[in-house]
């Protein structure tokens, strides 16, 4: 089978990349072509863009960059029409992919949508556009089932695809990095804070200066910066980096692994931190434009994975002007001093493990899209 891929995303190219592998494990004549990112890629799939060059975000920077975009969906419709697959496969991605879906179905190509865009968030009405463009959605938040069932569409809950890549790195023995002497003097310790200030250059624009700013008011503290060689190391040493935060490229989660507390951008690294057990703080500011127009639409009470599949406020979220060097160090105060604050964080991760489904979301989607075709081809 030819299977064509489109994620806009690093957590897409991480989640695309392991389904790719489930995939061919059950058809060994798969054929892989992606828009998606080193992980696809190194998993077997010809990239016709990398994810770097896809990731906009905010209704302003989507504004400005609208013909840049438009090019990319041209690019994208002409090269899937072209290569003539089995099947697309669309994961997450919405404002992109939702259009990518319509294009295959228009052409009799089978849709599978992978990690299901956030319309419990806003856009409900989009619920009905995948129902029309999508052959089988795998959602990834226990929620999200009875979401769409309200609505009419029946869709597959696969668990959390995190689970899966954690376990992986647990079975393989995976060390964090070396460059911490206190780190490798004492393995078992938890010696830093991380700073993980997302995954695109934006976010990390507006991000980093206010997490290196609490670093500087901790000089006695190591602080571990968790980089994405998609962006660039000089892109982070730009910001004029302390002398007690060291960057790690590539190594998220080696280093939430050494870390005791974190201070995160809003996103899936949410998720991952909450899943290494490290008390954390989430942090997020946007494009005030882009932020007033969403304080208008969207409709959920937290900004957080974490605060979100749990249903209540776990961990505290600093948003827009609450984002401030001062309130931030408080809060990180408060993980750092207050044993019991941090403990009660520490047990309502366990009950977030439980709510996410456990390991095997690759393999389960992987089966179902490998019997979906096999039943069309009957």
């Amino acid at each position: 089978m030819r299977y064509y891929l489109i994620a806009g995303e690093a957590s897409g190219d991480l989640h695309g990349g392991n389904l790719l592998k489930a995939l061919q494990q059950r058809d060994a004549q798969a054929e892989f072509r992606a828009w998606g990112g080193d992980r696809m890629e190194e998993a077997g799939a010809v990239l016709v863009r990398h994810v770097r060059e896809l990731a906009f975000m905010g209704f302003w920077e989507v504004a400005v960059n609208l013909r840049t975009i438009l090019g990319l969906l041209k690019e994208a419709r002409q090269d899937m029409l072209a290569w003539k697959p089995d099947v697309v496969i669309l994961i997450d991605y919405p404002g992109f992919n939702l259009r990518m879906a319509a294009a295959a179905k228009a052409a009799g190509i089978p849709v599978i949508w992978y990690i299901s865009p956030q319309v419990w968030a806003w856009k409900a009405g989009r619920v009905k556009t995948l129902r029309s463009r999508v052959d089988e959605l795998y959602a990834i938040l226990p929620f999200e089932k009875a979401f769409y069932a309200a609505r009419g569409m029946d869709i597959h809950f696969a668990g959390h695809p995190l689970l899966d890549e954690i376990a992986r790195r647990q079975a393989l023995g995976e060390r964090g990095p070396e460059s911490s002497t206190a780190a490798a003097q004492h393995p078992t310790e938890k010696p830093w804070i991380a700073l993980l200030p997302g995954s695109r250059k934006q976010e990390i624009s507006r991000m980093l200066p206010v997490m290196l700013e609490v670093a500087r008011k901790h000089p006695q503290r190591e602080f571990a910066l968790a980089g994405l060689r998609q962006i660039g190391e000089d892109s982070y040493r730009g910001f004029q980096l302390p002398d007690n935060v060291k960057l790690h490229m590539d190594a998220t989660y080696q280093v939430l692994e050494r870390s005791h507390a974190a201070l995160v951008t809003s996103g899936t690294a949410t998720l991952e931190t909450a899943l290494f057990g490290v008390p954390e703080v989430v942090l997020y500011r946007g494009n005030a434009l882009s932020f007033a127009i969403a304080r208008q639409l969207v409709k959920v009470p937290f900004i957080s994975l974490v605060n979100l599949v749990l249903e209540r406020e776990l961990v505290t979220e600093l948003v827009q002007g609450q984002m401030v060097p001062d309130q931030v160090d408080r809060e990180l105060r408060r993980l750092l001093d207050d044993p019991v604050h941090a403990g009660a964080i520490k047990q309502g991760y366990a009950e977030l493990l439980m709510r996410l489904g456990g390991v095997g979301a690759s393999d389960r989607v992987a089966t179902g899209i490998v019997r979906f075709l096999q039943a069309r081809e009957h």
